[in-house]
């Protein structure tokens, strides 16, 4: 038995037993000895009463107490605690200090109270500081055993073994914080039993029971409490001992017990409930899962934890529509995808099986093919006269011509087959580039280039551009082609050599003095230059003055040299310095060269280009040794045509382009020019060089000018793509010159120019003329 079991003997017959009644003393336990087991013994004090008649029995009658020594009475209800959380509750908090109060009047010591099961917590302090835990030390009764009596003084204090010389002695005190001035009795206490807080702890634990109860049922996981008892492996906890039989109190001598044990006064003996006053020890995940149960109570399971598939539930509805919407998806593109190759395009381009274009049987071997164009008849039987005449006579009638000149001819024998006042010359319109076109191929040679150039001015930092005559000069960026000139070149490709070339540009002027002369042309109105068609005639524009250079149609820029000049200087990050000349033999810096004259006819005949046949014009003009003004390019045109053996009587000119109205032309010149190009190879000598002419002509419903609005009428219609011809339209005048195939294969060329008709009227009217060719048999 522990030195602290040993029993104090009184020195008097007084009766002391009650005077501690009120009190609570410390009580000091030794550090166990170092043979003794990794536990500590835990003495056991179970307070009990002493036999009748014996020396311990007080002298005075006890006071009769409830429970105890009288029946017992129903406790009056606790107070309503405030409220707070749990661990507040179970007293597991230290508790604020109180406030010093004045000690208050002695009151007059009652009689002995049964002790009540108590629960002491003894906090020992270890050399290991990981070793400090708080632990249950469950009261034993001491043995018996014989002590010498001891002093007055010496029995007003309970067992207080020496202090051991290692470790303090820690006083126990019940339900007191370990480190914390006890709570004296000598202080003002309320009337309630001092068995009442364990009553008032289980009522508290059965609370939170019936609370936890609550969320398994609303299946959620509890919230684990901060303090839990620790959970020894079982192959880890100490062998106990037997378990005594109800209501037998074990010796002090069956050792420590592996659990505190709660002891009832009548003698029953239950489990502790849960440790108050531990917080849970985070270094041991896991070990404190068992709660403590009320007695006579099943034990309750801790709630299981919910399973994942529960838990993932609302994910598998979402799973579930997810995978629905994705078959939805993959259906709708299947269904996309079958409609898609059903399509013939599709099923053409993949090669399907049910594809319209796939082989319905093994491929044909290839045959031997040979290609070859084959001119017009030239040996069959010979249009006539009186066929063409037979045709023509209805619809020459139509009163929509006003006055109608024309010419028929047959180019294999130069024969005139149908003459209408062919040799009157009246205002031509843009059949004037006939003749402008035909000069500039017979007086040059057909593979010329017009040049532009960008030469060193009189100081360094000073570049003149130089105009060649070509118009154009496009601005499109480089590796665009031009849709009106192909393969022209390019305003970028100057500006990149002349960088190359003299990198510190501070000044760009322009040269403009190849062309002489007005601007504008004699019978030209106010507004014709700038517009639609034309703008004032320069030696050096982009894009022939169009502000679009993708847009025949487009407005033109006023003086589209100037204009040039300004776009170069921009581009060289300098200013436009007006115009100037070049001085002789300057250096070139830059240059680039047009299309060849061939495409050049070819695109003025096409778009019935206005600008280009003027530049076109004065190009004659400079190859005959005339001044490249108006005048000039007139007077090379005729002389031109004159000396390739041309009837050029009753011509006159005025400009290269047909804008003026004062502009004379016979049928009869124009279809010659026609038949000279149409001819047979090697019966004319001009054909070689005038070809090229007929490349240009627009196409009836098909390209350029006989592209839109032309040949749509029920008189019409059968001439769509078979005839070819240059238009001429002015205020009062129409005009057509080209070629058509005959029923019999056979060319006809013809000249059919209307004066003082209306323009849509009168387009319909020659248009029905040149139809009426088409379905000739003139034979």
């Amino acid at each position: 038995m522990p030195e602290n079991d040993q029993p104090m003997w009184p020195s008097s017959d007084e009766d002391r037993s009650s005077s501690g009644a009120r009190k609570t003393t410390p009580m000091a336990l030794p550090d166990p000895p170092a043979s003794a087991s990794e536990e500590p013994g835990v003495p056991k004090v179970t307070g009990s009463e002493a036999p009748k008649g014996s020396w311990f029995a007080p002298n005075v009658e006890p006071e009769p107490i409830p429970g105890l020594n009288a029946p017992a009475e129903e406790p009056p209800p606790p107070p309503t605690p405030a409220k707070q959380d749990l661990a507040d509750r179970l007293g597991s908090r230290k508790p604020e200090p109180k406030p010093e109060q004045p000690p208050a009047e002695p009151e007059p010591e009652p009689a002995p109270v049964a002790e009540s099961t108590q629960y002491i917590e003894v906090k020992q302090k270890l050399e290991e500081p990981a070793a400090e835990s708080t632990q249950y030390i469950e009261a034993k009764p001491p043995e018996e055993k014989p002590a010498e009596p001891k002093s007055d003084a010496q029995s007003t204090q309970q067992m207080a073994p020496p202090q051991p010389p290692k470790a303090p002695w820690v006083p126990v005190e019940r339900n007191v914080w370990p480190g914390e001035q006890p709570d004296r009795h000598d202080e003002p206490q309320s009337d309630k039993s001092e068995a009442q807080p364990w009553r008032e702890e289980l009522q508290l634990w059965r609370e939170e029971q019936q609370r936890r109860e609550e969320q398994l049922k609303r299946s959620e996981p509890p919230q684990q409490p901060w303090a839990q008892r620790l959970d020894v492996p079982d192959d880890r906890r100490p062998a106990l001992p037997p378990e005594p039989p109800r209501g037998v109190v074990p010796p002090a001598s069956a050792g420590s017990l592996a659990r505190p044990m709660r002891i009832e006064p009548d003698g029953q003996r239950f489990d502790a409930e849960a440790t108050v006053g531990i917080e849970r020890p985070t270094q041991f995940p896991g070990a404190f899962q068992q709660q403590p149960q009320p007695r006579n109570e099943p034990p309750v399971e801790p709630p299981a934890e919910p399973a994942p598939a529960a838990a993932e539930e609302p994910p598998k509805k979402k799973r579930k529509g997810k995978i629905i919407a994705l078959v939805a998806v993959v259906l709708l593109l299947l269904a996309g995808g079958g409609i898609a190759a059903a399509m013939p395009k599709v099923s053409n381009r993949l090669g399907l099986p049910w594809a319209p274009n796939a082989p319905k049987g093994d491929s044909p071997d290839p045959a031997a093919a040979t290609r070859q164009l084959q001119g017009p008849d030239t040996a069959g039987q010979a249009p006539t006269a009186n066929g063409v005449k037979s045709v023509l006579s209805g619809p020459a009638g139509n009163s929509a011509l006003g006055q109608l000149n024309g010419s028929v001819v047959d180019p294999v024998s130069g024969t005139t087959l149908w003459d209408h006042s062919a040799a009157t010359a009246v205002t031509p319109a843009s059949t004037t580039k006939v003749l402008t076109s035909a000069a500039a191929l017979l007086a040059l040679d057909p593979n010329t280039r017009l040049s532009t150039k960008i030469v060193q001015g009189a100081d360094p930092g000073t570049v003149i551009l130089v105009g060649g005559g070509d118009v154009t000069l496009t601005a499109l960026p480089l590796g665009t082609e031009s849709p009106l000139y192909p393969g022209a070149a390019h305003v970028d490709d100057l500006v990149a050599q002349v960088k190359k070339a003299n990198p510190n540009v501070k000044k760009v002027q322009v040269d403009l003095s190849l062309f002489k002369g007005a601007t504008t042309a004699p019978g030209w109105a106010a507004g014709d230059a700038p517009s639609t068609f034309a703008t004032q005639i320069g030696s050096v524009m982009a894009d022939a003055g169009r502000q679009d250079p993708k847009n025949n149609n487009s407005m033109r820029v006023p003086n589209a040299g100037s204009a040039l000049a300004s776009t170069i200087a921009s581009k060289l990050s300098a200013s436009p310095g007006g115009q100037a000349a070049a001085p002789k033999d300057a250096k070139v810096l830059a240059e680039v060269k047009s299309a060849p004259l061939t495409e050049l006819v070819s695109d003025t005949m096409e778009l019935s280009d206005d600008v280009l046949a003027e530049a076109l014009a004065r190009q004659v003009a400079l190859a005959t040794g005339q001044e490249a003004t108006f005048a000039g390019g007139a007077t090379a045109t005729i002389k031109v045509l004159k000396d390739h053996g041309f009837d050029v009587s009753g011509v006159k000119l005025s400009d290269g382009s047909g804008i003026s109205g004062e502009n004379k032309i016979p049928a009869k010149l124009l279809t010659q020019l026609m038949a000279a190009a149409a001819a047979p190879e090697g019966k004319n000598p001009n054909t070689a060089k005038l070809r090229a002419m007929l490349a240009g002509l627009p196409v009836a419903g098909g390209s350029g000018t006989l592209a839109d609005k032309r040949f749509e009428t029920p008189q019409s219609q059968a001439g769509r793509g078979w005839v070819r011809a240059k238009t001429g339209t002015l205020t009062g005048v129409n005009t057509l010159a080209g070629l058509v195939l005959d029923q019999d294969g056979r060319v006809l060329v013809f000249a059919f120019m209307s004066n003082g008709s209306d323009q849509q009227p009168g387009r319909d009217a020659i248009d029905a003329l040149a139809t009426s060719l088409r379905k000739c048999g003139c034979s």
